[in-house]
């Protein structure tokens, strides 16, 4: 039992007349009034408790599905009340560790209603975690005070990558494969027929099908489509420069998203996707496959994954992908880069892989960096920021443009970007054909 601010303000009104008998009248009779007085309040609030104990709300909390780092995940929870109106304070224990929109849900149902409650939690990390159970206050009838009571409501949770943004992209994806934008893209340079129709002005009169248009007596033109069925490899580096976090996640969380979301765009497109994780040596490999049931398959095998705190061996997980991948293959490596020096294995590593291979060097560039780059200084301090941040961009260019004379393709983006960057600049290939 929890007495209320009116069972507090209550006593305080006894206490105020017990001074006054006192003063005005006797002492012996403003004592046997407070007790008396003391002793009412407190039979009233006993009872107010016992008619919570009859009337108790029922709270349950909805089954807890996959929940996504890095996202703001909604919690639901749904409240009966019975035969009483029923005010409630809910507090549901999750882990102490994730940030919440609100700690202390609370509601005034009438009888007999079911409502609705919801929080959303952000967790920063990925793997399992426990809810706790559920703390539950409700006022009595009279106001006097609260009953506080737990519902056993314990159980485990994984949260896995951004599987909301996955969603959202199987959606935009499943879009683009239909209707007027299909058609759009199916005029690039494709390698594959896909079907006839007839000529639309602007369109190559190259592919024109005479003898279609013969038979039709009107002008036909072939439509093609990227070439099917080929392979995408991405690499994901776990080292030391990806424990490092960037807009309140470790940056081998955004690798892992944009992991994902480039694998499920493959997948899409009918390409055979497969993904290796490597340190000093490949921690995880999983062999190419196509179909809807690999994306399945990588989320649950990379998902346990975590970045260390060791220097990764680019050139021998290179060399083990390319033992086992014989086939020319898109291979995307997704790493962060320092300067041309210190990414000097990275730089000989991906340069291997040319001719042979359509090499593709991904790189998660800190928000931070762009800012302090592009902000005006006003002291010592700002200014020295300022310099080593235009100092490090400048490097990387030099790295970059080493890659670039090499023939291999590049992308510097910002981390909490490159998810969707790397997805248009992998179907921007596929309509080019450049594989």
């Amino acid at each position: 039992m929890i007495p209320s601010k009116r069972c507090y303000f209550l006593l305080l009104v006894g206490s105020i007349n017990s001074f006054l008998l006192a003063a005005l009248v006797d002492r012996e009779v403003s004592f046997n009034f407070l007790r008396l007085y003391n002793l009412l309040l407190l039979g009233l609030t006993l009872a107010d408790v016992s008619q919570i104990k009859t009337n108790a709300v029922e709270v349950k909390r909805y089954p807890l599905d996959k929940l996504s780092v890095g996202r703001d995940n909604l919690i639901r929870l749904v409240i009966k009340s019975f035969n009483n109106k029923a005010s409630v304070k809910i507090k549901d224990f999750y882990p102490p560790q994730f940030s919440v929109s609100t700690d202390t849900l609370q509601a005034t149902l009438p009888p007999n209603t079911t409502e609705k409650l919801t929080y959303t939690i952000n967790p920063d990390s990925r793997g399992e975690y426990e809810w706790g159970d559920i703390q539950v206050r409700q006022l009595g009838n009279w106001g006097l005070a609260w009953r506080d009571w737990e519902i056993p409501a314990r159980e485990k949770v994984s949260i896995y990558p951004d599987l909301i943004s996955l969603r959202s992209l199987s959606i935009r994806l499943s879009l683009e494969n239909t209707g007027s934008m299909r058609q759009a893209r199916r005029l690039g340079n494709g390698t594959e027929f896909a079907e006839l129709r007839e000529y639309r002005t602007g369109d190559d009169i190259r592919l024109i099908d005479w003898k279609a248009t013969a038979r039709r007596s009107r002008p036909v033109v072939r439509v093609l489509e990227p070439e099917q069925e080929q392979t995408l490899f991405i690499l994901l580096d776990r080292g030391r420069l990806m424990t490092a976090r960037v807009q309140g996640l470790k940056r081998f969380d955004w690798g892992l998203n944009a992991t994902l979301s480039l694998a499920l765009a493959g997948l899409s497109r009918g390409d055979k996707v497969g993904v290796a994780v490597f340190d000093r040596d490949i921690n995880t490999l999983i062999p190419p496959e196509r179909g809807n049931h690999h994306l399945t398959k990588l989320i649950e095998s990379l998902t346990p994954l975590q970045p260390v705190l060791l220097e990764p061996d680019y050139l021998s997980a290179i060399t083990k992908v390319v033992t086992k991948q014989t086939r020319r293959a898109l291979v995307v490596v997704i790493t962060d880069l320092v300067d041309a020096t210190a990414s000097m294995e990275l730089l000989k590593a991906m340069i291997r892989l040319t001719p042979r291979y359509l090499p593709f060097c991904v790189t998660l560039r800190d928000p931070v960096i762009d800012t302090l780059s592009h902000n005006s200084t006003n002291n010592t301090t700002e200014t020295y920021s300022r310099a080593i941040a235009l100092d490090l961009l400048a490097q990387r260019q030099v790295a970059f443009a080493k890659l670039k004379q090499k023939g291999v393709l590049v992308l510097d983006a910002p981390a909490n970007q490159i998810s969707e960057q790397l997805v248009d600049r992998y179907l921007q290939m596929k309509a080019r054909n450049l594989l």
